[in-house]
């Protein structure tokens, strides 16, 4: 039976969704291969893990000005050396593993692990395809460090692609397919039935409302524009998602409660994601990679709030420019720039149309259909 590793690391969900992706297809596709997922510094040091993810979330909760200048620091530079040299000593820890395991290829969907796996082929401690999944809809060259040991890059669109060739990345080694998501966003879904699960109308359009981790400033903004949403208009109704945030539902609820609102649905949790944005007309949301591609995925435009300095505000640009999103800035008026979109239909089609330009819901398909033409 031949063995497929899959790296990830737990810096913000969408490398851990990516790869979960990746494996339930291969999985479906392809039983008689076995896969097995790894958080890559999470084995090569647990201490050390468990003191980076801490500050990267307290980082981009409280402090996403420092996230930022430290992504962009991370891309040349000092903190750029330091972050490769490190990863190839961690590298002698992860051999350990690959030795053990001797798989028949690596798929990594964390510029560490890619950067780990190709220092010990320069070595020649290793042989084996590695193929890399960029998680943002714009590059970073930490993904790029030891490209001549990778066989496949895949990204979120062809300006990345177009980047990773001016890097000197051949193009046979580059695809342009997307960011994997569940293969949920590829289902079916009957409307009736849903819309009667979440007590929504069929004659009003849904909003779908993720406010996402934050505080202080930011959580005050994003409440700020749950309310103009939610007092627009009553032919909008508001699913509002404060994924296990507390302080962020008690605000959803006060305001409702203040309004007198009976247009509003709030879960504290959800995993019907597909099944909500199958119904849903707009998506607010953070630009975070995995969300973003779903919302793509899905035909939903986007009202992008508070984006984390550094790769998210690269995706909300990213965003912007290709028609699908609305990026609310800081010193944006929240209540004209959200009436001038909502009062305007034919833009909402257009932003519609425009995904469909960009999205591809099948794409943890297609990299796996890739990967294995190399595999097998």
């Amino acid at each position: 039976m031949k063995k497929i590793i899959i790296f990830y690391a737990s810096y913000g969900g969408g490398h851990l969704s990516a790869a979960k992706s990746i494996e339930s297809v291969i999985n479906e596709k392809y039983p008689n291969f076995e896969t097995k997922l790894v958080d890559c510094m999470k084995y090569v040091n647990k201490g050390l893990e468990k003191i980076t993810t801490a500050a990267y979330r307290g980082m981009a909760k409280k402090a996403p000005w420092a996230w930022g200048k430290i992504y962009n620091a991370s891309q040349k530079g000092v903190i750029a050396h330091i972050s490769t040299r490190s990863n190839a000593m961690m590298a002698v820890k992860l051999l350990k593993l690959l030795r053990e395991e001797n798989p028949d290829m690596v798929i990594s969907a964390h510029p560490f692990s890619s950067q780990m796996c190709a220092y010990l082929k320069r070595k020649g401690k290793v042989n084996f395809p590695l193929a890399t999944i960029m998680t943002d809809f714009a590059p970073h060259d930490q993904w790029l460090v030891g490209h001549e040991f990778t066989e496949y890059f895949f990204v979120a669109h062809d300006k990345m692609k177009n980047y990773l060739l001016s890097k000197g990345i051949d193009e046979s080694k580059v695809f342009d397919i997307g960011i994997p998501i569940s293969t949920r966003f590829t289902k079916e879904f009957n409307r009736t039935d849903i819309l009667k699960e979440f007590n929504l109308k069929d004659d009003k359009k849904t909003i779908l409302f993720f406010g996402g981790w934050n505080s202080g400033s930011a959580q005050t903004r994003t409440l700020k524009i749950f309310e103009v949403l939610a007092t627009f208009s009553r032919n909008y109704q508001i699913v509002a998602i404060s994924a296990r945030n507390q302080k962020l539902q008690e605000g959803y609820e006060n305001i409702v409660k203040e309004y007198n609102l009976d247009n509003v649905t709030i879960l504290d949790y959800t995993n019907k994601v597909p099944e909500l944005m199958s119904v849903a007309d707009l998506v607010v949301a953070k630009p975070g990679g995995l969300t973003t591609s779903e919302s793509l995925a899905m035909g939903l435009p986007m009202i992008i709030i508070n984006p984390i300095a550094g790769q998210e505000e690269e995706n909300a640009e990213f965003l912007e420019q290709k028609g699908v999103g609305i990026w609310m800035r800081k010193d944006d008026n929240i209540k004209e720039k959200l009436e001038s979109l909502l009062n305007n239909e034919e833009k909402l089609v257009q932003m519609k149309e425009c995904t469909k330009l960009i999205a591809n819901k099948y794409s943890s398909y297609d990299i796996v259909e890739i990967c294995f033409k190399k595999c097998n």
